[in-house]
């Protein structure tokens, strides 16, 4: 995948999509809070709606067995200086998902601040 010309902060949010879309960072809480934010929340594919703690515990129980994803067809817009916004889908386990998440630069670097996920039939 090729973002065309992305500024610094869309390549800072796309390279954090990326490593919390690795499955391995599901079976760490430690991994998983270094990139969402505080404040995280999440509407899920299964329409769940998540806080940061309880989407580390879902995720934590995925584990790192999950296959990985595939992701295609992403894109990303900086919306503000400390704010960018992807979307992309991804297919894992057999579903398609539409996926859109806002990334907000923090002190402590981008963190993962909103994510949804869209089931679809390809």
């Amino acid at each position: 995948m090729a973002i065309s010309d992305p500024t610094p902060a869309v390549s800072a949010a796309v390279e954090g999509e990326l490593r919390f879309l690795d499955p391995a960072v599901y079976a760490s809480p430690a991994r998983l809070g270094e990139l969402l934010h505080d404040d995280f929340t999440s509407f899920g594919s299964s329409g769940t709606a998540y806080t940061r703690e309880t989407y580390i515990d879902e995720l934590r129980a995925w584990g790192a067995s999950t296959p990985p994803g595939t992701v295609s067809g992403m894109t990303a817009a900086q919306l503000g200086p400390d704010l960018v916004h992807i979307t992309f889908d991804l297919t894992v386990r057999g579903r398609d998902v539409h996926r859109s998440s806002l990334w907000k630069n923090t002190e402590e670097g981008w963190k993962l601040y909103f994510t949804q996920g869209t089931t679809f039939a390809s």
